[in-house]
């Protein structure tokens, strides 16, 4: 746990005590902070008790001489409208931080590596941490993916914080100068969250701004949409550091792409070859290619050498529930995808395989399944699960799509292994990749996710090839 010795005897808030908050408020505890720790939900306030943290009811407390809120991401502070406690806060003027603001305080001298975007962090951020790790480097991953950031082991100059940072965290994060960061790309997503797109982009962009002060940075950007095309023009004039773009669309003047799946390294003008990213069996798709570029450049922004690059990129073993495959039944492919919450995650995955039995639905985005037109080709049928299901249901059937309405995903399971084996086409793929949130039916992702391999595993008559 990081050490917040520095706050002993200043008083601290903390709103929110799901997983990152919780951490937040043990540490700040251990420090000798004065605490006052509030969760508005019954299972935060019960695993506050269990960890023996006293609880304080912020609603009713006066917030003179608080120094500062710690609020859960998750909780808004802005659009659609602050949390309660979030604008009491506001309105005595307490700086509202996040538990990553708490970390770069307490471990200054560490180097930060910061990885966002819409689709593909999760990946980078694992790739990344995979590769630095793979060199005996002190190296500690999380933020938004994996354990809280106060949960890290407390490194020096030596080490390498590798922090995958929502939007939401970017918000509340003021002092954090990333050595080195990427913005892999932007569509539409969160927009209640940040007032429309414009917001989106704006707080998206602050991974590139925040305690940007010296020109020793590195600005990774990827350039394959409009959003991230325009703000690579803007950081040229803005950014004090370097800004490098990259592409999974062919090479990259100056910067780092991929031409015919070989990823290309063009810094230098001499377009040097660095590896064909189509061997890589755990990096799928263009997609992908486009988070092997970001890993890349980030790992030699840190001064990783280019064999142990290669070595990293050659020995990932994927991400969780991001198109891992779970089993081969009888000659069908099962693939996790848990993951992709929306429509431009499951258009990864859409892209990479056919015919597909493919299993979506949950709780929606606002943008629905807007972009996916062109994969249905590759659909042999549906099979909706959740609150999207009218909603999907009506598209779907717009678009000629055969699909079964199967309400939970033990259904939708055995009907996709049904039909891909009835069909007899070569090669199918059982995908999960919901294009939806988690929440109407399962906690997070990675349960959802989990649920879809043990309902594989539960299958009957399987014989596992």
């Amino acid at each position: 746990m990081i050490d917040l010795g520095h706050l002993k005897g200043r008083q601290i808030a903390v709103m929110g005590l799901a997983r990152s908050g919780l951490t937040a408020a043990r540490a700040l505890k251990a420090a000798g902070a004065i605490l006052l720790a509030w969760d508005d939900g019954a299972a935060g306030q019960k695993a506050a008790v269990a960890a023996g943290i006293d609880l304080t009811n912020l609603h009713d407390t006066d917030f003179a001489g608080i120094d500062a809120l710690v609020l859960s991401p998750g909780i808004p502070h802005t659009h659609p409208a602050p949390n309660p406690i979030a604008a009491k806060a506001q309105a005595a003027g307490i700086p509202i931080i996040s538990d990553i603001e708490l970390l770069r305080q307490a471990r200054p001298d560490a180097t930060y590596v910061g990885i966002t975007g819409t689709n593909g962090k999760s990946t980078t951020t694992s790739l990344v941490a995979h590769i630095i790790a793979g060199t005996g480097r002190p190296t500690q991953v999380g933020g938004n993916l994996g354990i809280p950031a106060l949960s890290f082991e407390p490194l020096g100059t030596d080490g390498i914080y590798v922090l995958e940072m929502s939007s939401y965290q970017l918000e509340i994060t003021p002092s954090l100068g990333f050595d080195a960061a990427v913005l892999l790309n932007i569509t539409p997503d969160h927009l209640d969250r940040h007032g429309g797109m414009d917001g989106y982009i704006a707080a998206k962009k602050l991974i590139f701004q925040k305690g940007m002060a010296t020109g020793d940075q590195v600005a990774v950007i990827g350039i394959d949409d409009p959003h991230c095309a325009q703000m690579a023009l803007e950081l040229d004039a803005e950014f004090p550091g370097q800004v490098i773009r990259i592409s999974a669309e062919g090479p990259v003047s100056g910067g780092i792409g991929v031409q015919n799946g070989v990823l290309v390294d063009d810094r230098d003008g001499d377009q040097h070859p660095i590896t064909d990213l189509r061997t890589l069996p755990a990096l799928p798709g263009r997609h992908n290619w486009q988070n092997a570029a970001a890993a890349y450049a980030l790992a030699r922004a840190v001064g990783i050498n280019h064999a142990d690059i290669l070595d990293g990129l050659r020995t990932f073993p994927g991400l969780a529930h991001r198109q891992s495959l779970v089993d081969t039944i009888e000659g069908v492919r099962f693939i996790n995808d848990s993951k992709a919450t929306n429509a431009d995650a499951a258009a990864k995955a859409l892209a990479c395989y056919s015919p597909i039995y493919w299993i979506l639905g949950g709780k929606a985005k606002e943008t629905g399944l807007d972009g996916l037109d062109e994969f249905m080709p590759a659909v042999a049928h549906a099979f909706l699960i959740g609150d999207a299901t009218d909603a999907f249901s009506r598209w779907l059937l717009a678009r000629g799509v055969a699909h079964t309405r199967c309400s939970t995903m033990d259904v939708a399971v055995r009907a996709a292994f049904a039909r891909a084996k009835s069909e007899g086409r070569d090669h199918p793929v059982v995908l999960l990749s919901p294009a939806c949130a988690s929440f109407d039916q399962y906690p997070n992702f990675e349960v959802r996710g989990d649920d879809f391999a043990a309902q594989v595993r539960a299958l009957p008559h399987r014989e596992t090839v």
